[in-house]
């Protein structure tokens, strides 16, 4: 090995070493923390921890990127920005998606009979109701029909009464609405109520078009396009929606404004996964989705103060108008560009993000972006059905997702089903929903992907089995059951519906953050958009069902859905601590713990042969890289031979250990294979 061979491995390992450093030390406080916890087994909990570590540092050698965006800075000034301009985007995309729920209020309408003013211009509009409506037998007035005009003067019509009945000619009237609606503006009452489930029906097939459209497009054309386009989007549709003319208009606008918000989910999400590494990539997606929460609760406190639809949405588009800015702060994915081919973007993009975070990327660092031999990485949406991994993880995610937006959905009708306000629907879940993704949190980082997500699922499974033996709704309750006992039923199941749809909002997170995690960059937001296609299937499903079958078969098919996705998720690998895959050829890695690391439920005896090596060699936070692979391959050794003074391979360890210690000697990781 010629001296400047030397020098530069020997440079690469200090620089090894020095990472590893820092990476304990960003650690130090919660292993104190931890402390008191672990003390019944202070070595088994050590050793995991260093496991993880390890673990954590052997991936990012895999992942090329990860080593870049630590020199670029893992969370600096760039991505702490790049994470704020995904919170307005956020915020809107749930006022305009849920805006529908607020501008079809209920209105008590009756027939236009205006034609009586001619003949007594000075009636009340009580004693206009009694001449010209028919009543029902319990005194009503019937809000469809209306008594044909006559030519008689008013005191005839007065002595005799009016006969002949008919449905409205000339329109309805609404003397009782405080609210201008969309129900009023149309007119959309006897027999016209189906097109407010038109509108649903509407903004759902937006979404499953959207879906596809989107997914295509930021895998085809980039993530920063296709965020600027379903931004636009927003403001468009969101802000023109203000101006219809017509409900077939109203129609239309929503299509395009459902488009636009999976537009951005998918987009903002694939932008965010790779542009963050590990635990801030989780936090990110998590407060997008706090967010989005905010959305709906600003949306329902809005929507409570203001005398017209119309308002509604010129608030809200007043609102969106600054996202026009992002045309020139948002930054294109580094990643995204190295799969086209777009070497000298992608370099400059990185670059910029260095400047801003104040740091310097090494030459050497960049000079790996330099791929002259490999071809630019193609991909389709065809690959999902060639390649067999890839169509077997699409095929559960679906699944999962189709579940959690079916038993969403279907819990929100429920709610509705019980007679509790719109904005009690609203408000109250939209505040659950904070803690439940903040709770997110900690079980990512506890726990992992997989296990979080099948945690939340089983919660969901529980509530909606608790929800079996409850009343289904508020007729069912008023006819079955005595009046006090009644409103308690009530309470109990709109509190267990609430904890439901806490329950599948912390889902949704773990599932959005799992799912861009396991597709491959070349497909991510493809991918994305195909769950996010069984995602409306469900929520169309649901719709369909409820008002179909207005029984416990919408609850049950609940119960049976989340118990299959329960099931099927655990064939999806955990992606914590694992590098992004680029290309389709990436394979999933085995966990490194379980290559190299002993067995953490070994019975005492091994702990305490292990003692001395793993408390020096952890209690200390200038360990190195190469000495924590050491304590590593000591315990393997000690795990085989619980005599390690007289085990060959230890002294064969030792003996290689003592040669690692000048600058270009063998050192453990040759031993490991780790080179």
């Amino acid at each position: 090995m010629t001296p400047g061979n030397c020098a530069a491995a020997f440079s690469a390992q200090m620089a090894g070493e020095e990472n590893f450093k820092e990476e304990l030390r960003s650690q130090d406080a919660s292993r104190n923390l931890n402390q008191h916890e672990t003390a019944g087994h202070p070595h088994s909990r050590s050793l995991e921890m260093l496991l993880h570590r390890l673990r954590a540092v052997h991936t990012k050698q895999d992942d090329k990127f990860a080593n870049l965006l630590d020199a670029v800075g893992e969370f600096g000034t760039f991505q702490q920005r790049l994470v704020a301009l995904t919170f307005i985007p956020s915020i809107m995309s749930a006022f305009f998606m849920f805006a529908d729920h607020f501008v079809f209020t209920a209105q008590k309408p009756y027939c236009n009979t205006s034609w009586i003013l001619a003949v007594g211009p000075h009636l009340s509009e009580a004693q206009q109701l009694n001449l010209t409506i028919p009543q029902a037998p319990n005194g009503s007035f019937l809000t469809c029909l209306m008594y044909l005009p006559v030519p008689w003067n008013l005191d005839s019509i007065i002595q005799f009464g009016l006969n002949d009945t008919d449905t409205c000619q000339d329109g309805w009237i609404y003397p009782a609405a405080k609210k201008r609606s969309l129900i009023n503006e149309f007119d959309l009452v006897c027999g016209m109520e189906t097109k407010k489930d038109t509108a649903q029906i509407m903004f759902m097939a937006g979404l499953l078009i959207g879906s596809l459209i989107f997914g295509l497009i930021t895998d085809k054309m980039g993530r920063y396009p296709a965020i600027l386009l379903s931004l636009l989007g927003l403001i468009l549709f969101g802000f023109g929606t203000a101006f219809v003319n017509s409900f077939h208009l109203y129609l239309l606008f929503r299509f395009g404004i459902s488009q636009s918000v999976v537009g951005y989910a998918i987009s903002s999400i694939s932008l965010a996964t790779e542009w963050l590494v590990g635990e801030h990539r989780a936090h990110a997606i998590i407060l997008e989705h706090c967010f989005f929460a905010v959305g709906s609760m600003l949306l329902t406190g809005i929507a409570y103060s203001l005398p017209h639809w119309r308002l509604l949405f010129l608030v809200g588009g007043v609102l969106v108008i600054p996202l026009i800015s992002y045309i020139w702060i948002l930054p294109e994915s580094p990643r995204w560009l190295m799969m086209k081919g777009k070497v000298k973007e992608a370099k400059q993009v990185l670059c910029y993000a260095a400047s801003v975070n104040k740091k310097t990327i090494p030459s050497n660092l960049l000079d790996e972006l330099q791929l002259p031999r490999k071809k630019v990485t193609r991909a389709s949406v065809l690959d999902f059905c060639k390649n067999r991994q890839l169509c077997k993880v699409t095929l559960v995610m679906s699944c999962v997702w189709f579940t959690i937006s079916y038993t969403y959905f279907t819990l929100s009708l429920r709610m509705r089903e019980l007679g509790v306000s719109i904005h009690f629907r609203h408000m109250v879940p939209s505040i659950m929903e904070m803690p439940a993704r903040l709770c997110c949190i900690f079980i990512l980082q506890q726990i992992g992907r997989k296990w979080s997500l099948a945690v939340t699922l089983l919660q969901a499974i529980i509530w909606c089995l608790l929800l079996l033996f409850l009343p289904e709704g508020e007729d069912g309750l008023r006819l079955k059951w005595p009046r006090c006992l009644a409103t308690e039923l009530k309470s109990v199941t709109i509190l267990v519906l609430t904890l439901g749809e806490f329950s599948l909002a912390a889902t949704v997170t773990v599932f959005f953050l799992y799912t861009a995690e396991l597709l491959p960059t070349v497909l991510r937001a493809t991918g994305l958009g195909l769950v996010s296609l069984a995602s409306a299937a469900g929520a169309i499903l649901s719709l369909t069902i409820i008002s179909q079958t207005p029984s416990l078969l919408p609850i049950f098919l609940c119960c049976v859905l989340a118990i299959v996705a329960f099931s099927l998720s655990s064939l999806l690998p955990e992606t914590r601590d694992q590098p992004l895959s680029d290309s389709l050829d990436h394979s999933s890695q085995m966990s490194f713990q379980k290559d190299v690391a002993p067995d953490l439920s070994s019975d005492g005896s091994f702990w305490n042969k292990v003692k001395d090596m793993t408390t020096e060699d952890t209690s200390s936070d200038d360990m190195s890289e190469e000495a924590a692979k050491n304590v590593i391959l000591n315990a393997q050794i000690l795990r085989l031979d619980p005599y390690p003074v007289s085990n060959p391979a230890l002294k064969q360890f030792n003996k290689e250990e003592a040669n690692s210690q000048a600058p270009c000697g063998p050192g453990p990781q040759t031993i490991l294979g780790w080179n």
